[in-house]
């Protein structure tokens, strides 16, 4: 590996040990066997390097739940079964001891004191919500428009955004996929329900 690689996966070291405001650019060049210039060189600033190595980890979990599509094969895209057994796997990698979607938490609190990093993770948010569609509906990311994108991608990640909140807050009472599932299904029978006359 080069210098760049070098530095991201010390960063992502770094990360799970320390978080994202306690790491410091010494402990990337320590943990990575680099140099301090290397991170200008490279990635502009330390918080940048950060960031990308926040979405890198994440990129890394979701092979946990996505499995190059073969995880979800044995379920109808679009159904109750499949969104079951996606958001399963998906919480089965909240329930990981150290896991980095812990970091999402403390990446979403400081947001706002760290503008270049918020855009930075602005882009994978909204790559992100084009990824997750095909896990639970089907097709393939390439084919995914900007209003799916903007719909129903987004109603996924607010739905993600909710259950790491949960898990890394209070996992004895977080939403489980079973309930999440139930949930959906009891949104769905009253929208279909049909009206009642007035008497």
């Amino acid at each position: 590996m080069g210098h760049r690689e070098d530095l991201l996966e010390g960063a992502k070291r770094c990360l799970l040990e320390k978080g994202f405001v306690r790491t410091t650019a010494r402990d990337i060049v320590k943990e990575s066997g680099t140099n301090l210039a290397s991170i200008g060189y490279h990635y502009g600033s330390k918080d940048a390097l950060l960031a990308e190595a926040y979405v890198s980890l994440v990129e890394d979990l979701s092979d946990d739940f996505d499995a190059g599509g073969q995880a979800v094969t044995s379920t109808e895209p679009g159904s109750l079964e499949r969104f079951h057994e996606v958001w399963s796997n998906i919480i089965g990698t909240m329930r990981k001891p150290g896991s980095p979607w812990h970091l999402s938490m403390e990446v979403l609190a400081m947001g706002d004191k760290l503008p270049g990093v918020r855009d930075h993770l602005a882009v994978a948010q909204r790559e992100a919500a084009r990824g997750i569609i095909p896990l639970l509906m089907g097709g393939r990311e390439e084919d995914v428009s900007e209003e799916e994108v903007d719909t129903l991608g987004k109603f996924y990640l607010t739905l993600m955004n909710g259950l790491i909140a949960q898990w890394t807050f209070d996992p004895e009472t977080a939403t489980s996929a079973d309930e999440l599932t139930d949930g959906l299904r009891r949104v769905i029978a009253a929208g279909t329900a049909t009206p009642q006359e007035p008497s």
